[in-house]
């Protein structure tokens, strides 16, 4: 079984003028799951996770509602303001929607980078567990303390590092990256996504880049708790998915048969609690 544990789709006249810009030009139109349908049959994978990409519970009921229609979307994570007084009620109400399975605030859009390290988010995080909901962390090195001060605070909430947490490839090598990174990996319920990386290289990647960030994520979590997504639309802005499908092979060429399969789709099936 593959999947892809990280996609996403709009429709561009609902997104009320928010990102992507249209100088964007190859995000600014509609993506989707008859966009994406080709690209998995190619690669023979069966299902996705379909992520927000708005802060939104609109943005969420649109994505919900594709799974009505579309099998191959096997979870949905949603958004929801966790810090509002009716939280709870709301996750309560996307969550009578079985498809749905986490919920992500954009954290790296928010201006107070410590966010996530509030007690406030309690309540929410409570109805996150009482609907066995996960927590998918879109965030950038600078959020990863207090990120693991959120993961500290609540460690029965299954939690996953999206984009391996943006590190600046192709900087020079960032210490604070690799050991925040690792101090969160010691917490046995936090995973990491191997998705995003090439749009965080930039124009002119190159694999060699990539591949000391990957060994990193690999080292610190283990084969067991890194699953592999393609960011497709975002994807796009750097190259196509045959393209990352081709990379993602060379960089995980050092995996074992099985610990590719878990990477490439177990390990998504597990997190996710897709049966």
């Amino acid at each position: 079984m593959r999947i892809d544990a990280h996609q996403h789709f709009w429709r561009v006249a609902e997104r009320g003028g928010a990102w992507p810009p249209p100088a964007l030009s190859v995000l600014y139109r509609d993506f989707l799951p008859s966009h994406l349908k080709p690209m998995l049959a190619r690669h023979g994978i069966t299902g996705t996770v379909l992520v927000q990409s708005l802060p939104s519970v609109e943005d969420t009921r649109f994505m919900l509602e594709q799974t009505l229609e579309h099998s191959f979307i096997r979870a949905v994570v949603g958004w929801v303001d966790l810090k509002a007084a009716d939280a709870p009620r709301q996750i309560a109400s996307l969550a009578a929607y079985s498809k749905l399975k986490g919920l992500r605030p954009m954290l790296q859009d928010l201006d107070d980078d410590g966010w996530i390290d509030d007690p406030a988010l309690a309540p929410a995080v409570e109805a996150m567990l009482h609907h066995r909901l996960s927590f998918d962390a879109l965030v950038q090195p600078r959020h990863l303390p207090a990120l693991l001060a959120f993961a500290t605070r609540f460690p029965a909430l299954p939690i996953v590092i999206d984009h391996a947490a943006k590190p600046e490839i192709g900087a020079a090598w960032q210490s604070a990256w690799v050991d925040d990174l690792a101090r969160l990996a010691a917490l046995p319920q936090v995973w990491c996504k191997l998705s995003g990386l090439l749009t965080e290289t930039g124009p002119g990647w190159k694999r060699a880049a990539l591949q000391p960030y990957v060994d990193h994520v690999l080292a610190q979590f283990g084969p067991g708790r890194v699953m592999w997504g393609s960011d497709w639309p975002v994807l796009n802005l750097a190259a196509d998915y045959d393209r990352w499908m081709a990379v993602s092979g060379e960089l995980l060429a050092g995996l074992t048969r099985d610990e590719r399969e878990a990477v490439y789709g177990l390990n998504a099936v597990n997190f996710y609690r897709l049966g």
